[in-house]
């Protein structure tokens, strides 16, 4: 498995564990509070589990091998699993949460032993606080001095990008959650019980769509990063053999990228066949060793 693939491990894992423990404290609160924001929370939480499989499931898949069926490998499936997890954030964590505030607002609920929520409240601020913690350290390890915001557009990390996603969202929903539930105690009114769930369902459906736009581009192909991309180009106009780069076209492949190259070669008026070969293996080897993750090189020479 690649150091980026680890990474990515490391940070789902980080995230299962905190969101499990999470998701058993918030629901023995809810059914003792009788809160929704502190029930759509619990939801939210058993959700994210169930996505941190997946996503696990989705990495184990991409190390199948190359087959006469699927000649490039399995990489890209990993893709299709963030896109799963995406949409039941939307709809498992989102929706629910909508659905249960609009239900409290047409039916309100007493809240019980708010104190209690808060304390609960509290204690997964800190677990999520370090699951996101964990996901931002293998983040920075692949974004350099690039900011979040431009990591996130740009990463074709799908699986690392949904769990950053996972935890934002965790966060601000239990900020949202214990503003809730502490007017809730503070007024008596459990009008803000249900406007907190509802602001948690709206949050979750926010950040899940983000993430289908970003997942849709690899699905539908995108190319490898932009940074990742430039330094490609130049690699390969800087090579000896090469007279001038025509085109190069790249495809993020999971965590593997594909490179297809066209070029006009020096000598190639007055050079064999098997010297222009030589030459192209001599670039081609370079790039591989120069990008790790290059693992598929097309090149073909041009004279247009």
């Amino acid at each position: 498995m690649s150091s980026s693939s680890d990474g990515s491990v490391r940070a789902i894992y980080y995230a299962l564990g905190a969101n499990f423990g999470i998701a058993v404290s918030k629901f023995i609160a809810a059914f003792w509070t009788g809160s929704g924001s502190m029930l759509a929370e619990a939801i939210h939480s058993t959700a994210d589990c169930a996505n941190q499989v997946l996503l696990l499931l989705g990495l184990k898949q991409a190390r199948r091998p190359a087959s006469a069926d699927f000649p490039l490998g399995h990489h890209r499936v990993t893709y299709f699993w963030s896109m799963i997890v995406a949409l039941l954030l939307f709809f498992m964590g989102g929706a629910f949460s909508v659905y249960e505030g609009i239900e409290r607002l047409l039916h309100p609920h007493p809240l019980e032993n708010g104190l209690i929520a808060m304390a609960v409240l509290g204690g997964a601020v800190v677990l999520e606080a370090f699951s996101l913690w964990g996901a931002l350290i293998e983040i920075r390890k692949v974004a350099g001095a690039q900011s979040f915001l431009v990591w996130f557009r740009e990463t074709r990390q799908s699986e690392l990008m949904v769990v950053a996603g996972e935890d934002i969202a965790a966060l601000l929903g239990l900020a949202l959650a214990f503003i809730a539930v502490a007017a809730t105690v503070v007024t008596g009114n459990p009008l803000w019980d249900a406007l907190g769930t509802l602001a948690i369902g709206i949050v979750l459906m926010v950040i899940a769509v983000a993430i289908m736009i970003e997942v849709k581009g690899l699905i539908v192909g995108e190319s490898a990063a932009p940074r990742l991309r430039a330094e490609i180009e130049s690699f390969v106009a800087a090579q000896p053999e090469v007279e001038e780069v025509l085109n190069v076209i790249t495809l993020a492949w999971g965590e593997k990228v594909v490179i297809a190259v066209k070029a006009r070669m020096h000598g190639m008026q007055g050079g064999t066949g098997r010297q222009m070969v030589e030459a192209i293996n001599a670039v081609e080897a370079r790039m591989q060793e120069k990008f790790p993750s290059a693992q598929w090189v097309f090149f073909e020479p041009d004279v247009r």
